[in-house]
């Protein structure tokens, strides 16, 4: 008597799982995790159970039911490769790459020709390196450093002026609109035309003379350029600015140095998208492009290149 009813429990159980079964097939995963949790009441201790949950409870995007479904199966049965691989897909919906890859690669052991298994660490291993990158490029974007790439230029600097004060002002100058520039190029994916002034604090006439001057229009053609130039060199002599610095965008200008009549020839940067920086004072003049490149959705500065600027000047020299 007793056998039969244990007979009529296990037919019970099983017909709950296939019916289950059924409508995971069909989609129903509702349905499907409401039979297997009917069948796990007539038997806890059925590891294939929590497994078939877990699978629905995923479909059904209720993830730390799935986990923990995942997890019983492992503790049921510690040496079957589902439990950790059902734990494994949990982990990965949760974006815990790291976490999932070290699951999937339990699975693998205990079942080493699973090419399910070796397709999910593949395919892991890729979204582990793909959101390491994704981390560093939102690195490189939130804590922009121009300080390191433009070191060499204070030992010339030093040189130049002698006086500490003096050029580190100038040099503060000039990273903090480098910087200023590449954040906003991050966040906008694009820089105004502008020439910043580094003002002199006892002799400039600050309301007369502003620390920006817009030049958006200066590359039209060779009569705008002509003219935004020589009202600099104006505006820098009359408002006794030491140093100045170009920012401009590569898509206001056709070529660098266009107005030396160089055409159309090939430039090294062509293909990027980015912009220019350029240096003036009475001393030194430098001149840097920052190239631009998508990566991981987000828009990032490359490390600023040096270039010729006798070759390559967008604005001749403004201090006299």
């Amino acid at each position: 008597m007793k056998m039969a009813k244990s007979e009529e429990a296990a037919a019970s159980e099983a017909s709950l799982k296939d019916q289950g079964n059924e409508f995971f097939k069909a989609g129903n995963y509702l349905k499907a995790a409401a039979l297997y949790t009917q069948a796990i009441k007539q038997d806890s201790s059925n590891p294939t159970l929590y497994s078939n949950r877990a699978a629905a409870f995923l479909h059904l995007v209720k993830l730390n039911k799935a986990l923990a479904d995942a997890e019983t199966t492992i503790s049921l049965n510690p040496n079957w490769e589902k439990g950790y691989f059902r734990k494994g897909c949990v982990l990965e919906a949760m974006e815990r790459y790291d976490d999932a890859l070290a699951t999937f690669q339990v699975a693998l052991q205990h079942n080493p020709r699973s090419s399910e298994v070796s397709k999910k660490i593949k395919r892991l291993s890729q979204l582990a390196r793909d959101k390491k990158r994704a981390q560093e490029v939102e690195n490189m974007r939130s804590n922009v450093d121009m300080t390191k790439h433009l070191d060499i230029l204070k030992s010339e600097l030093s040189e130049k002026y002698g006086a500490e004060e003096v050029w580190k002002e100038i040099f503060s100058f000039l990273v903090e609109t480098m910087e200023t520039a590449v954040k906003s190029w991050h966040e906008t994916s694009k820089v105004d035309a502008r020439v910043h002034f580094l003002l002199d604090k006892e002799k400039t006439q600050t309301d007369k003379y502003a620390p920006i001057v817009n030049i958006d229009k200066a590359f039209e053609s060779p009569h705008t350029h002509s003219s935004c130039f020589s009202f600099l060199r104006q505006y820098a002599e009359e408002s006794f600015s030491p140093a100045a610095c170009v920012v401009a965008p590569k898509s206001i200008i056709s070529y660098p140095q266009v107005w030396k009549g160089q055409g159309s020839r090939k430039w090294k940067h062509g293909q990027n998208d980015g912009f220019f920086v350029q240096f003036e004072s009475p001393s030194v003049r430098k001149l840097w492009f920052i190239a631009s490149s998508n990566e991981k959705g987000q828009t990032l500065c490359r490390d600023p290149v040096v270039l010729d600027i006798s070759v390559h000047e967008l604005l001749p020299r403004l201090f006299k």
